[in-house]
C-alpha cells in the first residue's frame, strides 16, 4: 500500500477530462466497472457526458490527485430512484494502492448526506472492498446489461447510513 497521505480531492477541471478519457479506455477497467458506455472510444460522447454532469448542480464531482497526478474521480449524483449515489473511477496504474479507499473516505467526510447509495458488479471484489471499508453495507441485488461485457451482469446495491 502506498502512502495515501499525498491524496488530494479538488474540483474537476476541464484539463482533467482528457486524462479521465484515457483512463476509461482500458479494457480491463471497463470490464471491472461493467456499466460503462457502449463505445468508450467515442471522445465526443465522453466530453458531452462530462460537460452535462459538470453543469448539473445536483452532482458533486471531484478529481483525485495522487502525488500531484490525476488518479481518477469521485462523484455523487441523484439516481433514477431519487437516491444520492456515489461513483468513482481510478486509473489502472493506481489500483491496489489504497487510493480509492482514501479518496472515497475524504469525499464522504465532505458529503454528509445520508443515506448515500452505491452499486458494484458482484465480481468487482476491489470496488466492493473499498465501499465496505468506507462503511457501506450490502442492501440488495440488481442486474443490468453491461455494455463492457456484452451481457447481463449482477450487482450489489449498497448503502451508507
Amino acid at each position: 500500500m502506498e502512502n495515501t497521505s499525498s491524496i488530494v480531492l479538488r474540483e474537476v477541471l476541464m484539463s482533467d477530462l482528457p486524462i479521465f478519457f484515457d483512463q476509461q479506455l482500458d479494457p480491463e477497467a471497463n470490464w471491472m466497472a461493467a456499466f460503462t458506455r457502449k463505445d468508450p472510444a467515442d471522445r465526443d460522447a465522453f466530453l458531452a457526458h462530462w460537460t452535462k454532469i459538470l453543469e448539473d448542480e445536483t452532482t458533486t464531482n471531484q478529481t483525485i490527485l495522487f502525488n500531484g497526478s490525476v488518479a481518477g474521480s469521485v462523484s455523487s449524483y441523484v439516481d433514477e430512484d431519487e437516491h444520492l449515489e456515489v461513483t468513482y473511477w481510478i486509473g489502472k496504474p493506481y489500483w491496489g494502492k489504497g487510493i480509492a479507499t482514501c479518496a472515497l473516505s475524504a469525499f464522504l467526510e465532505h458529503s454528509k448526506v445520508r443515506p448515500l447509495y452505491a452499486r458494484a458488479a458482484k465480481d468487482n471484489i476491489g470496488s466492493l472492498r473499498v465501499l465496505e471499508k468506507c462503511g457501506f453495507t450490502r442492501i440488495g441485488e440488481d442486474s443490468g446489461f453491461s455494455e463492457a461485457r456484452g451481457e447481463e451482469v449482477e450487482e450489489f446495491l449498497l448503502r451508507l447510513d
